[in-house]
């Protein structure tokens, strides 16, 4: 068929499209207060992709693959639910009618991986004239990226970003409507909408958006860039998000904010994060209570009074380090020092002694130097980390460090990244010793690759195995843990 009879056909179908949507749209009135709005657009959408359904005799799948951290998962939650309400079915393969990329940018080969994958969508997308692309999350934010898609990506059919998760059921009926791309960033977030369909990916266990955005800067990061400032939500919309997650059987929540120390700071009636933590703790069902991430330079002694007397939050904190120089610590406006870090580790260990503790740690940061290094090794002896997320600096475009002439040899990077894995592991096998032969709660999460055994987590986070079957997924249980194995143990139910 030659170039311009397969444009012709094209035409048709979407002239075909077009009008179907606007015989399910008339006379209707669209909504202008959230969610309603959104309601309104995936009815429509739902009625549409019904018709198609028919006309094409099969169901129409969708598949989204996440890149990042826990609030890009979370918002995932909430992009499946929709496509759920719309109609889509879900499918663990790119296959699918519609696949969505939630992006990360935190480093640059998450980018490159993105961009990887949309040469292989390209391809069969050409196979498939129904499939529809998305792209979202954080890396959309960047304006280079954008331009990029729209130059050489031009398969791409919905592109928005971190602002407008909760638009996705309105981007989409414009794709339909339009036949053409769909770009819709903001620069800044005009509303808190949550209030629409979620799908978690565990029935016992979810997270919990507490706030958005980040005032911080620090000098690496890209993140209150591409996320903005912060925004906190009403403590009264939290709670009532979590009784509403305890009545449907979620046994564990996750607080999430990218600082949810800075929590509360912004409402028209500010209360602490200690504060909020008391009032979940009050929610009857929720047995677990986790929290990510907290901020050295502002973790209150009122937070570690909460943790220390609580009966639900978990014995864990995630305190992130980045380096243990003092001098590349205030370079990455960090504000704080290596001996006030370590004196706020030795008062949470004072105070909660049986906490585990968990870091972030960047090797190589620009002007990073031998000694420097020392120091972050010797703050992870001092510490003794339970476990730790170790990374490579990577520059990212648009941040003050990425501009520095200083930058550290790959080789020398390389090296001492080695280095700083061996002692990360090391204080991991010393902290499993530390709880071998007790018997401790463990909170099943799923079937392990191993036939007969499950998977679970202590309150301090470490994972454990031990045999068991499908009927103690979301349920706890006491375990002996019996054998450790460097970063997890071997253990026995007991009864």
């Amino acid at each position: 068929m030659s170039k311009a009879k397969k444009k012709k056909e094209k035409q048709l179908k979407h002239l075909n499209t077009r009008k179907i949507l606007d015989e399910l749209a008339f006379g209707l009135t669209v909504p202008t207060a959230e969610p309603a709005k959104q309601y309104f657009y995936m009815n429509l959408c739902k009625q549409y992709l019904a018709r198609k359904k028919q006309e094409a005799g099969k169901e129409f799948t969708f598949c989204i693959r996440t890149f990042g951290c826990q609030m890009n998962a979370k918002d995932s939650e909430k992009l499946k639910g929709i496509l759920l309400e719309i109609g889509y079915t879900q499918i663990d393969s790119e296959d699918a009618d519609f696949v969505l990329y939630n992006t990360c940018t935190v480093r640059e080969n998450a980018n490159l991986k993105v961009y990887g994958h949309l040469g292989y969508l390209q391809n069969l997308k050409q196979k498939n004239p129904d499939k529809l692309i998305a792209l979202c999350g954080c890396m959309m934010q960047e304006e280079h990226v954008v331009k990029k898609i729209k130059e050489s990506y031009r398969f791409v059919d919905i592109v928005f970003g971190t602002h407008n998760i909760y638009l996705l059921s309105e981007l989409l009926w414009k794709r339909f409507y339009s036949g053409k791309m769909v770009v819709d960033i903001w620069d800044k977030a005009q509303q808190i909408v949550e209030d629409l369909p979620s799908c978690r990916d565990y029935s016992f266990k979810s997270g919990v958006n507490i706030m958005y955005g980040c005032n911080n800067f620090c000098s690496y990061c890209i993140v209150p860039y591409v996320r903005g400032r912060e925004r906190s939500r009403k403590p009264e919309d939290i709670i009532a998000e979590v009784k509403k997650l305890a009545d449907e059987g979620v046994v564990e929540v996750m607080l999430l904010g990218q600082n949810v120390n800075s929590y509360g700071k912004t409402l028209e009636q500010p209360i602490s994060f200690a504060e909020l933590l008391k009032m979940v703790e009050e929610v009857d069902g929720i047995k677990r209570i986790r929290f990510m991430t907290p901020h050295p330079k502002d973790l209150s002694e009122e937070l570690i009074q909460v943790m220390k007397y609580s009966k639900k939050i978990c014995r864990q904190m995630h305190l992130p380090l980045q380096s243990g120089s003092t001098a590349i610590l205030k370079d990455m406006n960090r504000r704080y020092t290596k001996e006030q870090y370590l004196a706020l580790v030795e008062r949470i260990k004072q105070e909660i002694p049986d906490v585990s503790l968990s870091t972030d740690i960047i090797v190589g940061y620009p002007g990073e130097t031998e000694e420097d290094f020392q120091d972050t090794i010797d703050v992870v002896r001092k510490v003794q980390y339970d476990s730790a997320f170790t990374f490579i600096y990577s520059k990212r475009t648009g941040t003050p460090a990425a501009a520095q002439e200083n930058q550290v040899p790959d080789d020398v990077v390389k090296e001492r990244f080695s280095r700083l894995l061996q002692e990360i592991s090391l204080a991991s096998a010393a902290c499993l010793k530390k709880h071998l032969g007790k018997t401790m709660e463990v909170l099943v999460e799923e079937m392990s690759s191993e036939d007969g055994i499950v998977t679970g987590r202590l309150s301090n986070n470490t994972l454990v195995h031990f045999a068991g079957d499908r009927t103690l997924i979301g349920k706890t249980v006491n375990v002996k843990l019996e054998e450790d194995k460097g970063f997890y143990y071997i253990g026995t139910q007991i009864n």
